[in-house]
């Protein structure tokens, strides 16, 4: 069958609108056309089919026999074209742009909000999902294609995975007001916080990595009081007094605003660290993780070191 001898379905499902409204004029406002060009549209279809169709009286318009055996031969086809429309929308759907993010703790908390504000600006449609776990955790997520952007702290890029820096942290060593270190001015060295036990993130975190790596520097490692899974945990356990910690200044400004916590120098440790997106193959992520990507840079770009 050729196309031109296919059948005129928008035609014929003003014509199925006319026989239920009794109206041209609310045919066409159904459909949201003009009634005369609705009025164009049936007459077209009436000479197409060298049938009259309608019907039509200053009270309205009724389906002539003609009429209404084309629309019942049409409903089939009607209904069919409907199903089809409905599959197309939700294959539409399913292949809708989607980004899988996953985060750490802290970048998760204090930097993907706003990431995710900029990101709506330029893409409005997009979907997106967010992970969070610890930076052992989410290079484990991109490594097997779970997510297709991973934010995660860290002296080095995970083995394996593309990465690129896009921001800096420090870690401070916190205690609480009473603590024997909140009145040293001069801080502590490197010996005195791996000599003392910790409150520390479970290994595997970005926080507890970057804390080995410079201690190792040094030949020390920290020791470990209390293992907690959370950055509220480890910020209630050192109010509470059960010791120091070693945590992002990100995560810990409003208790050291407020006087909760205090903040003590180590005087020869670096304690910055880097923010690293990652992804898995490619120089550069596909789109839309791609697009997440620039968002970030542009964001982050101050404070890349």
């Amino acid at each position: 069958m050729s196309a031109s001898n296919l059948p005129d379905l928008e035609a014929l499902t003003l014509l199925a609108a006319v026989a239920s409204t009794g109206s041209v004029g609310r045919a066409a406002t159904e459909h949201g056309i003009s009634q005369p060009a609705a009025s164009m549209r049936l007459k077209s279809l009436e000479r197409r089919y060298r049938l009259r169709l309608l019907d039509r009286s200053p009270t309205g318009s009724t389906l002539t026999t003609e009429g209404a055996a084309i629309i019942d031969w049409a409903r089939p086809l009607l209904e069919a074209a409907d199903s089809f429309n409905r599959s197309v929308g939700a294959l539409r759907d399913q292949h809708r742009d989607r980004l899988r993010l996953a985060a750490s703790l802290t970048i998760a908390d204090h930097l993907v909000p706003s990431w995710l504000v900029a990101l709506h600006a330029v893409e409005p449609q997009l979907a997106v999902s967010l992970r969070v776990g610890n930076s052992e955790d989410v290079s484990h997520m991109v490594r097997v294609g779970s997510a297709d952007l991973g934010f995660v702290e860290g002296s080095l890029a995970p083995d394996g995975l593309r990465s690129r820096t896009v921001g800096s942290d420090e870690l401070t060593v916190v205690v609480p007001a009473a603590h024997r270190w909140a009145r040293r001015r001069k801080g502590i060295s490197a010996a005195e916080l791996a000599a003392t036990p910790l409150v520390l993130r479970e290994e595997g975190s970005g926080t507890r990595d970057a804390l080995e790596h410079a201690l190792a520097r040094h030949g020390l490692a920290p020791e470990v009081a209390v293992e907690v899974g959370s950055t509220t945990a480890i910020k209630a356990a050192v109010s509470a007094g059960r010791g120091a910690s070693v945590i992002s200044r990100l995560a810990v400004s409003a208790e050291l605003a407020d006087g909760r916590l205090v903040a003590v120098p180590v005087i020869d440790v670096d304690l910055r660290r880097r923010f690293r997106a990652i992804w898995r193959t490619g120089r550069v992520p596909p789109v839309p993780a791609g697009t997440m990507l620039a968002v970030v840079i542009r964001a982050a770009r101050p404070a890349v070191s």
